[in-house]
């Protein structure tokens, strides 16, 4: 029976059992569709990936990203946790990786301390900040058993923004943050009424203070009660944020799994360019476990 070698991280921490957990199989060829989604519903994280030579020889890896139930065309604490993974074993060029995603490109950069080790892992989306739907605020209020006035519509309504990765964005006032628990049935009426979420409704919660934000994510309909550090749902909020201003860049500290026990820290930033507003990702990664799984 084969054996694929894999490991983990605790990603967006300096300190194990902390942060996102994530699982890594740094050399996936002869695993099929089925066998990477058996094997992530197995680990039951909320995402796992599997690396795979590239397409273009001049990229490092084409990086495939599977949730509990599906594969994702981008995620962000997987693409931090595999580019960590791949700098330990020497794969990246002058702190640099490129890993093709169903996406698009995505763009790693590593940084070392003076001995030499991996100490963080920065990554640019692949897409410029896209908008979708809004949705009222009461059907989200009630979506995170929150009243109607907990949601903050000030600055905007509740919208579907993504850098790679669809999530519906929505302020919440500070004391309302910690009292949100997901209501399944809610969600899955939410999903059933409105199309234009194209079949995924995963819910990015925040307060802010100036440049820090507090931040809690629920996808439950994909297995993922909550998340303690969501990075493809970060990055699309600091673009967000950065649309509402004449700003040429902005940068912003989010906390989240605070509610968890997993406190997580994200360096997220966003710039404009031409083709739109661009946002990148980072932190720091911390090794937990390594073994082989048999298929």
């Amino acid at each position: 029976m084969p054996a694929y070698r894999f490991v983990t991280f605790d990603v967006f921490t300096e300190r194990r059992f902390g942060g996102n957990p994530l699982a890594v199989f740094p050399d996936a060829r002869g695993l099929s569709d089925a066998d990477m989604q058996a094997l992530a519903t197995e680990f039951n994280l909320s995402e796992t990936t599997f690396v795979l030579p590239p397409d273009d020889p001049a990229h490092t890896a084409r990086v495939r990203i599977f949730n509990r139930t599906a594969e994702m065309p981008f995620a962000g604490h997987p693409n931090v946790g595999t580019g960590f993974a791949l700098a330990q074993l020497g794969r990246d060029h002058d702190g640099v990786m490129l890993f093709e995603e169903i996406a698009g490109l995505v763009r790693v950069e590593v940084e070392r301390d003076g001995a030499g080790a991996v100490v963080r892992a920065t990554i640019a989306a692949p897409q410029p900040l896209s908008l979708g739907i809004s949705l009222e605020a009461d059907a989200i209020a009630a979506c995170a058993g929150l009243q109607p006035d907990d949601i903050v519509t000030t600055a905007h309504q509740p919208v579907r923004a993504s850098v790679g990765t669809g999530f519906v964005l929505a302020e919440v006032s500070p004391t309302a943050l910690g009292r949100a628990v997901p209501d399944m049935a809610r969600f899955r009426q939410v999903l059933l009424e409105t199309p234009a979420l194209a079949g995924r409704f995963a819910l990015y919660l925040y307060s802010h203070e100036g440049a820090t934000i507090q931040a809690r994510m629920f996808s439950p309909l994909t297995g993922t009660i909550e998340d303690a550090a969501t990075g493809s749902a970060a990055a699309p909020l600091a673009a967000l944020r950065l649309s509402m201003t004449q700003d040429d860049d902005a940068a912003y500290l989010v906390h989240q799994g605070v509610d968890m026990g997993r406190p997580s820290l994200l360096h997220v930033r966003a710039w404009r360019e031409p083709g739109g507003i661009m946002a990148s990702v980072g932190g720091a990664c911390v090794p937990v476990l390594s073994g082989k799984a048999q298929v």
